[in-house]
């Protein structure tokens, strides 16, 4: 049985397609009450990985216990306690909202209505409204809704803000929080590690299906980066690269110049040797390390690769 607490347990979970290892004996535990993350680019074993836990997929190797039980074993009691919104959410265009509500109501052992979850998702007035004519953001919110039929205890968000505009993914980041308050436990898949570092308690980060690092935002950037700052800028005209090197790291790309410190004084030197070097330049920021800049150092490559 897992620990008090643990409402997820994994140990050495592998599934392979063909020639293809989507994931590698990863193995992590949920604590409830949490935002647990898994991030990484495509194809790096996400979504198969959370498919396991949900009982969509049947692991080659393994051990899984979600809520006490086993998701191939006890895949319909699990499904009562559980909800799901899966990354291609899609309903019929002339389906109305309360009518998605009162179907997938229908399928949940629950005596527990629904019509409050319009009320707190935003969605009262879109009650006879048809899916097609729903925006993006309130399309996400309506799957959101569905996935929390039944009161689960525990929450599968998948790609959540994908396509959405800037207003609809800041407001959907806020319903996500709110689902977590509201007691449950969200696990949040997603390949954006802007998402990732706002929302999570904690991150699990995994890459050709190994799992390369889990921890919290905060503990995973001070962890690689100790100072966690960067001072970038470009260079004006002919001027010559300084020699910053005593510095921290530094990478070049054209005129751009960014160098990474472990100083907290870090752009006073930097803004001081230019100075005293009479070289130009134009554009600097100073900027707070992130979860992409340590997933850059553990995989030498960027998220959007």
């Amino acid at each position: 049985m897992p620990p008090d607490g643990v409402v997820v347990q994994v140990e050495g979970l592998r599934k392979q397609y063909q020639q293809v290892r989507a994931v590698d004996g990863i193995g992590f535990e949920i604590n409830e009450g949490e935002i647990f993350g898994i991030v990484g680019p495509n194809g790096a074993g996400k979504t198969t990985t959370v498919e396991c836990i949900e009982g969509l997929r049947v692991p080659d190797q393994g051990t899984i216990r979600v809520l006490g039980l086993d998701p191939i074993k006890d895949r319909v009691q699990l499904r009562q306690k559980i909800g799901i919104q899966l990354q291609e959410g899609r309903l019929p265009d002339r389906l109305k909202v309360w009518e998605a509500m009162d179907l997938f109501h229908a399928f949940r052992a629950t005596s527990s209505g629904w019509r409050h979850l319009l009320d707190d998702l935003g969605l009262a007035d879109k009650a006879h409204a048809h899916f097609e004519t729903l925006s993006g953001g309130q399309k996400q919110r309506l799957f959101v809704a569905l996935s929390l039929l039944g009161n689960p205890r525990l929450v599968f968000f998948d790609e959540l803000s994908t396509g959405l505009d800037p207003q609809a993914r800041r407001a959907t980041w806020e319903l996500v929080r709110k689902v977590r308050d509201g007691g449950k436990t969200v696990v949040l898949v997603t390949h954006s590690m802007d998402e990732a570092e706002h929302l999570c308690d904690r991150v699990a980060i995994l890459d050709h299906g190994k799992l390369l690092a889990l921890d919290t935002p905060d503990n995973l950037i001070k962890g690689v980066f100790p100072s966690a700052l960067k001072v970038s800028f470009q260079l004006d005209g002919d001027a010559e690269p300084p020699l910053l090197d005593k510095l921290g790291k530094v990478e070049t790309n054209g005129r751009a110049v960014t160098v990474y410190g472990h100083s907290h004084g870090l752009i006073v030197e930097v803004v001081s040797l230019l100075v005293s070097s009479g070289i130009r330049f134009r554009q600097l920021t100073v900027d707070r390390m992130s979860l992409e800049d340590v997933f850059l150092h553990l995989t030498g490559k960027r998220v959007r690769d």
